[in-house]
């Protein structure tokens, strides 16, 4: 968890366990900070289950049925896998395009895992075959799946993503405990 600069509150919840992330809220608003040691962190830490980081392809060029990257794509998938770069993967998933397996690249390089294809009009059945998993993974969709699977995975959508020029919506869904936890960020 220490890839992301976390709000206080938020680091407060991990240092408590997700259970308590409103009693954190409630002490944060009020200004106290419980302190704990930094074995409660890592045990907090641990105790995720899966956390789940969704995002859309990077810009695409213009043209064909099955478009590359432009290279300004190219640039945001790199970017993608600076972001991420700390982070352990257990597997990266993306849809059959050419520009969703592209944004996917630079990551599966820096981690030498092999892609997984996912259908994205079956986004139901492949939340449900996450359902168990464990670790930390990056899921590469499109503006009309990622946010509808970002639901289905039990967090939240957020408004839709404006499918002109909204390339920097990284979706981090934290499930712990059966409770899932989304947090919306900006990448480069």
């Amino acid at each position: 968890m220490n890839q992301f600069n976390l709000s206080k509150t938020r680091r407060t919840a991990l240092k408590l366990g997700f259970g308590a992330l409103f009693l954190a809220a409630g002490l944060s608003a009020c200004g106290e900070t419980p302190s704990l040691s930094n074995q409660d962190i890592y045990e907090a830490e641990q105790s995720l289950d899966a956390v789940f980081y969704l995002v859309r392809h990077a810009e695409k060029e213009l043209d064909g049925d099955d478009p590359a990257l432009s290279d300004a794509g190219y640039a945001r998938a790199d970017a993608l896998a600076a972001v991420l770069g700390d982070v352990t993967f257990a597997a990266i998933y993306s849809t059959d395009t050419r520009r969703t397996r592209e944004t996917a690249a630079p990551s599966l390089a820096a981690t030498g895992l092999t892609l997984k294809l996912y259908d994205g009009r079956a986004l139901i059945e492949f939340a449900q075959s996450l359902s168990e998993a464990q670790g930390n993974y990056l899921i590469v969709g499109h503006s009309n799946t990622t946010p509808q699977l970002a639901e289905a995975l039990g967090g939240e959508g957020g408004d839709p993503i404006a499918e002109a020029n909204e390339y920097d919506r990284l979706y981090v869904l934290t499930r712990t405990g059966g409770v899932t936890v989304t947090e919306l960020r900006r990448y480069p």
